[in-house]
């Protein structure tokens, strides 16, 4: 059943997300921790999300998928960010209105930090997406648009993938270390393979009011 909204909207989401983006390893958005120019003097970079625990307004979020894909003519603090949403085609009505309301930025969170750096949004699609943990891999796909696979970067004996830690990034402080191993995106026009390249994975935990 729908929740009733009320001006004080009150969300959180927990779960597991990772990201590959075109720049070489390691990004140097994250290392520098300030602006930066990606490596390629953009960035094609996709953000995927699976909800372990989410509510918004007494909906249900759980179990489901998210991803957000952008690009950035430059710096990426610099603003003019093309971007794009997909929302789990399983979600009914009413989770789509409330992720759909999340994403927005309209209600705080990290979608508010990236949506006020976007020029040109390109909208929500609704997608079968299957999102896969394996140990140190995770991948994404939505057949026929993307297929992003990525794999912690472990040295040695050590049984986890390196770790950046207190890190300003938007989704966690805490990111492990990955690398792009087949990872190909195909919509909107643009056309991207970041095999090979850096990516990102952690656990995320939002909540509004914080």
């Amino acid at each position: 059943m729908a929740a009733t909204l009320t001006t004080e909207e009150r969300w959180s989401l927990k779960g597991d997300y990772f990201e590959n983006c075109n720049c070489e390893i390691l990004c140097p958005c994250i290392v520098r921790g300030g602006p930066a120019v990606p490596t390629e003097g953009h960035c094609d970079v996709a953000f995927a999300f699976h909800i372990d625990e989410g509510d918004y307004q007494g909906v249900a979020l759980d179990d489901l998928n998210f991803i957000v894909v952008a690009y950035t003519p430059g710096i990426m603090g610099d603003g003019d960010w093309t971007l794009a949403n997909y929302i789990d085609e399983r979600a009914d009505q009413f989770q789509r209105a409330a992720l759909t309301r999340i994403l927005s930025g309209e209600i705080g969170g990290p979608s508010e930090r990236w949506m006020r750096l976007t020029s040109n949004y390109l909208g929500i699609r609704y997608c079968p997406i299957a999102y896969t943990i394996n140990g140190h891999e995770r991948s994404v796909a939505i057949p026929g648009i993307i297929d992003f696979n990525v794999k912690g970067l472990v040295i040695g004996r050590n049984a986890e993938a390196m770790r950046l830690e207190n890190t300003g990034h938007p989704v966690s402080p805490s990111l492990a270390l990955a690398e792009g191993t087949s990872s190909t995106y195909t919509d909107h026009g643009m056309v991207w393979d970041n095999s090979g390249r850096n990516g990102h994975y952690s656990g995320f935990k939002w909540s509004w009011p914080r």
